[in-house]
């Protein structure tokens, strides 16, 4: 189950990256990490990290949607 878990967490991370560009993209990344972290450490770390900036960047695009709202 772990070999599996590893796979297939290595394979969607990969995705995320390689698609990076195209739009929810971003989604095969989370899910890479995700399964990579119940047997990889570091990919916790990196799964935090994410976390984080995807959290940032959602208040920064409320607060630009707010402001063109108020003006609009």
């Amino acid at each position: 189950m772990k070999n599996i878990r590893i796979a297939f967490g290595s394979i969607f991370a990969l995705m995320g990256v390689v698609l990076f560009i195209v739009p929810g993209s971003s989604l095969f990344l989370l899910l890479g990490l995700i399964l990579l972290s119940y047997d990889v450490p570091k990919a916790r770390q990196w799964l935090t990290v994410c976390q984080n900036s995807m959290s940032k960047s959602a208040r920064r695009l409320d607060r630009f949607l707010l402001r063109r709202k108020i003006k609009g």
